[in-house]
């Protein structure tokens, strides 16, 4: 059975519901999903304390990195001979969001929406809508993104999401990626992955390339516990982020990669007066 619930914390929180699972969704706060929970067990990373502080960004949950993700080099694109600015990551996961629809009908399933406003135009000159749907199914969760551009000229942006999934041993973790080749933030060097990453670095933050395949997978022996990320051929790069003492590592799927509006490496182009459609679906089989 599958039941949408609305609460009122500190945020209006909706909840949705289906079989044992539960996902919440704080529209107003980025449109971010702050809890994940299949059989009393927690999927995602929430710092709770941080995120009670809107001056902050969030550390925790599931971000929405629009238009761009990672950073730019100097925090600035030029476009038609203008420089705009954006700050990492974009601004969708720091504006607020509309619940505009629901449905319990094959799920639990909640649209978030975002439009273009004066905010939004000060770093990106274009009329967009985003609605964002995210449906839960039992033990999956998917994501399906629609950017609409609503201006008379391409809109070229990237699209992904910074999920943060809960870990308490990171040694137990062992992955299946579906590339070999990797680079480190800020550097243009490629290395190769083995299999494995050195959890006693302060902080690890690399974006894998050439991707092979549309799925990663994660599976924690310590929880019995394996996550499957799956993509559409619209998502180019996966990244990989923890910072050492912390109970999270993040699995990125990003469309393109840092610095794509300067460089123009896989950056989805929307025609005017049309809507470009992605999707990315998360699975977690216990036991």
């Amino acid at each position: 059975m599958s039941v949408i619930a609305v609460e009122q914390q500190q945020y209006k929180t909706y909840v949705l519901s289906d079989g044992n699972a539960q996902v919440a969704v704080v529209p107003e706060r980025g449109g971010i999903i702050t809890r994940w929970q299949i059989a009393n067990q927690e999927i995602l990373y929430m710092d709770a304390e941080r995120f009670k502080d809107p001056s902050l960004t969030v550390r925790g949950g599931i971000p929405l990195l629009f238009p761009i993700c990672g950073n730019l080099q100097e925090d600035t694109y030029t476009l038609n001979g203008q420089t705009y600015h954006l700050k990492q990551h974009g601004f969708a996961r720091n504006l607020p969001w509309q619940a505009t629809n629901q449905s319990t009908k094959d799920g639990a399933s909640l649209t978030v929406s975002l439009k273009s406003n004066e905010t939004t135009w000060a770093g990106y000159p274009f009329d967009f809508e985003l609605n964002f749907i995210y449906t839960l199914r039992g033990n999956s969760l998917q994501l399906h993104y629609r950017h609409t551009n609503l201006s008379e000229q391409p809109m070229p942006f990237a699209t992904g999401i910074h999920p943060y999934f809960a870990v308490a041993n990171k040694e137990a973790l062992t992955f299946d990626i579906p590339s070999t080749k990797y680079k480190i933030k800020g550097g243009n060097e490629v290395y190769s992955f083995s299999g494995q990453f050195d959890f006693d670095q302060e902080e690890i933050d690399i974006a894998f390339i050439n991707l092979t395949g549309s799925s990663a997978t994660v599976t924690d022996r310590d929880r019995n516990l394996k996550l499957t990320i799956g993509c559409d051929d619209h998502y180019s790069t996966l990244v990989f982020w923890t910072v050492k003492g912390k109970d999270f590592y993040c699995l990125e799927p990003w469309s393109a990669p840092r610095n794509a509006l300067n460089i123009g490496e896989h950056l989805i182009q929307a025609p005017p007066r049309s809507t470009v459609e992605t999707v990315v679906k998360m699975t977690v089989e216990l036991g």
